[in-house]
């Protein structure tokens, strides 16, 4: 709203020590949590749910809701008190924090239906924000905007900076991110403490509109969040300056309080605090509703436009088939989109971009905010991404790639370049560790495609397959010429593995399993057979029994270079 009438302004403040008050008694409650770190953005979560954002209560993951992203996981419980104070939770039900019969966890998940990522692991907010933003502008057109609440000692990881270089360059205007310049970190004061001319200068030379605000007055902070709507071609940067345990005497801005309830001084905080309220009744303040109707994305059935047609014998490499792939089922949903990080002209995700210009993201060499673009593309269902790069390049995101397991995300993710093929380039280029990164997140799908017809489907079923799914391509096909008779099984995926095919084939070829990979043996190939058979047999406890009846299961890895 442009301007805010003082009975407005009385019940944000009012409304912002409501939001204290359920932080300290949730957390008390619980014995465990971050009081102070709720209480330094209680005024920003007022303002940002009361009087700016526009969202629908009974739909909160409504598409045409504007989003909100609280990057300093921690502050859980204040996310939790305004959606009490929203109406959309019961105020008792925040007494439940952090207990294990409760959805209300210490660090936000999308287990909650008002939570689009888990956050919580610092640093990932903004780029999952950016990918929101990216999305509401280019893809679904729309006019919701996104917010993300940062706290200043998550600001020295780099993939911060990675997502404000991103979102400048592509000039995402419905983007606003708020630093919590509340100068405490976990075990000592921060790099920059309350000096807020330095991150407005940092901000500014990323390219954002920026605008350092007291975090405690309503007003400023109204007006801020009103200008930053008129701000057109740079996303807007708040910083806010707060004092961490605001409101909370002796205890505001004191240092060793991160992570701890108040215990004893509980019943002084809330006292103090309550005092400050001049209306303790409901509020009445209206919720702004979403001003756009946007349709339902359709991203269920997303097949191939056309069958693979190669020639037999024709060797093609598998990356090529995933570029291939991508093209044909972008052919199928509008809703299909691609990102890389400066490898397209390898991983051929180039020729996505030439055929759907506009569904195509360079993210740069960024490889964390790729990841966390990609996952924030991907919420509420409005697009399927499609993230490429090197192999061995995804092992520096995995942690966001971790998290966006935790967040439930559909996100596909395409290594290139696996294993020794990469040969002269050296280890660095490497990818020798992928299958057993992604063969770790629960809940994902690995595929290992064997030639180009294979890999065009397995680039279908991903787009068609819930959860993390990861496709590895360009592995190499020199078997023939040894001169040894096996029975080869080309296993597709990794995970799941088809141990009943490999067990069968087992039995009959005398018993033993030789497999052959471009991995290190910890975590490919070799120990996926050796764990289903493992789980296959494990009522088989006598070693001797075992070994009779199985004979031995050899595990043979075997580099090689790939010639595809």
């Amino acid at each position: 709203m442009a301007s805010v009438d003082k009975e407005t302004l009385q019940t944000l403040k009012d409304i912002a020590n409501k939001l204290r008050i359920h932080s300290i008694n949730s957390t008390t409650a619980a014995g465990t949590g971050h009081p102070t770190s709720c209480c330094s953005i209680a005024e920003v979560m007022s303002v940002l749910f009361f009087n700016t954002m526009r969202y629908s209560i009974q739909e909160p993951r409504g598409a045409n809701n504007d989003r909100f992203v609280l990057s300093k996981g921690h502050a859980a419980p204040i996310l939790y008190a305004a959606w009490a104070e929203a109406g959309l939770l019961k105020t008792d039900d925040l007494l439940n924090l952090r207990k294990l019969s409760c959805d209300l966890e210490g660090h936000p998940t999308p287990r909650l239906n008002f939570v689009d990522v888990a956050t919580g692991s610092l640093g990932q907010g903004l780029s999952c924000a950016a990918g929101m933003a990216y999305t509401g502008k280019h893809f679904d057109k729309g006019d919701y905007r996104v917010y993300c609440v940062i706290g200043d000692g998550e600001s020295a990881e780099g993939s911060i900076w990675e997502a404000m270089a991103f979102a400048s360059y592509y000039k995402l205007d419905n983007l606003v991110a708020i630093f919590d310049v509340n100068r405490l970190g976990q075990s000592e004061p921060t790099s920059l403490q309350h000096d807020v001319n330095t991150y407005q200068k940092r901000a500014e030379a990323f390219g954002w509109h920026t605008v350092v605000v007291d975090g405690h007055d309503v007003e400023a902070l109204c007006k801020a969040f009103h200008d930053a709507s008129t701000v057109k071609g740079k996303p807007t940067c708040l910083v806010a300056k707060t004092y961490k345990g605001k409101g909370i005497p002796g205890i505001e801005d004191a240092e060793n309080w991160h992570g701890k309830p108040l215990g004893a001084k509980s019943s002084d905080a809330l006292a103090t605090i309550t005092g400050l309220i001049k209306n303790n009744g409901p509020h009445g303040l209206p919720i702004q509703s979403p001003s756009t109707e946007l349709s339902e994305a359709v991203v269920d059935t997303i097949l191939l436009s056309e069958a693979p047609s190669y020639k037999m014998g024709e060797k093609v490499a598998t990356r090529a088939a995933y570029g291939t792939a991508l093209v044909k089922i972008g052919k199928s949903s509008q809703r299909v989109v691609a990102m890389d990080g400066d490898t397209k002209n390898s991983t051929f995700a180039i020729k996505f971009k030439d055929a759907f210009p506009d569904r195509f993201i360079e993210c740069f060499i960024a490889e964390q905010n790729l990841v966390g673009v990609g996952i924030g593309c991907g919420t509420r269902n409005r697009c399927v991404p499609f993230i490429s790069t090197f192999a061995c390049f995804l092992t520096r995101a995995f942690d966001q790639i971790r998290m966006g397991a935790i967040s439930q995300t559909n996100a596909n993710f395409v290594g290139s370049h696996s294993g020794v093929s990469i040969g002269e380039d050296g280890p660095s280029q490497m990818a020798l560790e992928d299958l057993s990164m992604f063969r770790s997140i629960p809940g994902s799908t690995v595929f290992y495609p064997s030639d180009a017809v294979s890999a065009e489907r397995a680039i279908e079923l991903a787009a068609n397959t819930k959860g993390i799914c990861f496709v590895r391509t360009s592995p190499a096909d020199e078997l023939a010429g040894s001169g040894i008779n096996v029975r080869v099984i080309d296993p597709f995926t990794l995970k799941p593995l088809d141990a009943t095919t490999i067990i069968n084939s087992a039995k009959e070829c005398g018993g033993k399993i030789i497999t052959i990979e471009d991995h290190y043996p910890e975590g490919g190939l070799g120990e996926a057979v050796c764990g289903a058979v493992a789980e296959e047999y494990r009522h088989l406890s006598e070693e001797a029994r075992l070994y009779e009846r199985y004979r031995v299961v050899e595990r043979v890895t075997n580099s090689y270079r790939n010639t595809a």
